[in-house]
């Protein structure tokens, strides 16, 4: 894995880049939460998955992350710093463009991912609401994707369980991928990898890498 600062409007931000062993069948730009960065088990759990079954994964860490800061910015400013990242690895995208992250770099991606033209979108650990306040729902958020769209959820999470975010999706086009866990995702973060590679294999087929043996 290597890293680089990229500049942004709210301070630069430090994107972490994973390529495959062969070819590349996509990209996958994945954003951290707001409670932790890059370092996170399921991103790192992804980003190696993703990286074997073909795809170049790019982790974007936060300018308030890269900062030292404790505490996120508003969601507005997420979302600006995001587009600024993008803005400038664009070199970078190589066949289907699919955004994501966790928790709140999952808002951050279903937000952004109709103006930046992405081919789907993997949410990790979607806060469909904060604990015990359901009545506060980003469901919004999720059906404004517009393109295929996967949500890997810990069968435990306080913030939406896989039944509810079902729920919150129904009519709408998207697939929840239950896993063992919490919030966190930190219980087995192979199965969250798991899941995601599953998920990419079937949604883009044309472009995984071939198999040993071939030609």
């Amino acid at each position: 894995m290597s890293a680089r600062e990229v500049p942004t409007p709210l301070g630069p931000a430090r994107v972490h880049r994973t390529e495959p062993a062969g070819d590349v069948a996509g990209t996958l730009v994945l954003g951290h939460g707001a409670g932790g960065g890059v370092d996170s088990a399921d991103l790192r759990a992804v980003a190696g998955a993703g990286a074997q079954a073909g795809w170049r994964v790019l982790l974007v860490e936060q300018p308030w992350r890269v900062a030292g800061k404790r505490i996120a910015p508003a969601p507005p400013r997420l979302d600006e710093a995001w587009t600024a990242v993008l803005a400038q690895v664009r070199d970078l995208v190589d066949g289907p463009l699919v955004l994501g992250g966790r928790s709140a770099g999952a808002r951050v991606a279903c937000r952004t991912a109709p103006a930046q033209g992405a081919a789907g979108v993997l949410a990790l650990a979607f806060p469909l609401h904060p604990p015990g306040r359901p009545e506060k729902s980003r469901a919004a958020e999720l059906r404004g994707v517009g393109v295929p769209l996967v949500v890997v959820q810990g069968e435990t999470d306080a913030f939406g369980r896989p039944a509810e975010v079902e729920a919150a999706l129904a009519g709408h086009a998207g697939t929840v991928r239950p896993v063992p866990g919490d919030h966190a995702l930190g219980r087995d973060p192979a199965a969250v990898a798991a899941a995601v590679t599953d998920w990419l294999a079937a949604a883009y087929p044309r472009r995984q890498v071939s198999g040993a043996g071939a030609g």
